[in-house]
């Protein structure tokens, strides 16, 4: 197993790509801390999935120290953090107004900021005894290029992009891989809010037909599964990445790739 004997703490552990993340860290053999707003069912110390729920709002800092001290107390180190909490608003700048706007970089990137700052000390701790560890954030293909209607979401990908980068220039030296996972459309809830909503450039098609018409968009004529991105996620959290850190991983069915212009 590629993650037995390390500790992991996830964030959004409880949406659709943090809870599939969570499962295959825990069938790789890691100690998991699920943290989310809401644990989505049971709040015993162990939930169905075997990882320990914390509830956590990443936009509260004291709340993320408090976290990270149950995790020292608890398990004692920490290898890998992943920054998987977001949200995602349906509008144009004119249309988002501006405690929206402040909303969506507090949660996707100050959250990353500080859950990432206030588990540096664990991290760097698990490096110096010859442990990889790793910082994984969120980004999105969203980062790069845009879709209509998605203004203050592309925004805060982008932000978390740059900010990957630094953070793993900063702590490569103290033994901390710091990498960005860039999904693309990824069958999750928040995908099909997309879908529904106002902002998703739908031109008046139905829900079947925008669905449809996305798949077909992308070169593989699907989109993908929380499973696959935890794949890569299970990747760069384990050894066999020990020297990958810097980087901004796209995984979106080759969506990105093409001129869109050309596709049939």
């Amino acid at each position: 197993m590629k993650l037995d004997g390390k500790t992991a703490f996830v964030t959004g552990g409880r949406g659709g790509i943090g809870r599939a993340i969570v499962a295959r860290f825990v069938n790789e053999g890691a100690t998991v801390y699920s943290a989310d707003l809401d644990a989505g069912g049971s709040l015993d110390r162990h939930d169905d999935d075997g990882s320990r729920f914390v509830r956590l709002d990443v936009t509260n800092e004291d709340e993320c120290v408090a976290a990270m001290k149950r995790v020292r107390n608890d398990a004692g180190r920490l290898d890998v953090l992943v920054n998987a909490a977001g949200i995602e608003i349906e509008k144009t700048i004119e249309e988002t107004s501006l405690d929206e706007w402040n909303r969506s970089f507090a949660v996707n990137v100050t959250g990353t900021f500080l859950t990432s700052k206030h588990a540096l000390p664990l991290l760097r701790s698990a490096a110096e005894r010859g442990a990889s560890a790793s910082i994984i954030n969120f980004g999105s293909y969203d980062g790069f290029i845009a879709d209509p209607g998605l203004a203050a979401y592309c925004a805060t990908k982008g932000a978390v992009h740059a900010l990957t980068r630094a953070m793993a220039c900063d702590h490569g030296p103290e033994g901390v891989r710091v990498n960005a996972v860039c999904p693309g459309y990824v069958d999750t809830p928040m995908l099909q809010s997309f879908f529904e909503g106002e902002g998703s450039g739908g031109g008046g098609r139905t829900i079947t037909q925008l669905q449809k018409a996305v798949r077909d968009a992308h070169p593989m004529r699907t989109y993908g599964t929380p499973e696959d991105v935890a794949n890569l996620v299970n990747w760069l959290a384990s050894d066999e990445a020990r020297y990958a850190s810097g980087q901004l991983w796209v995984i979106d069915g080759g969506l990105s790739a093409q001129v869109q212009q050309m596709n049939p």
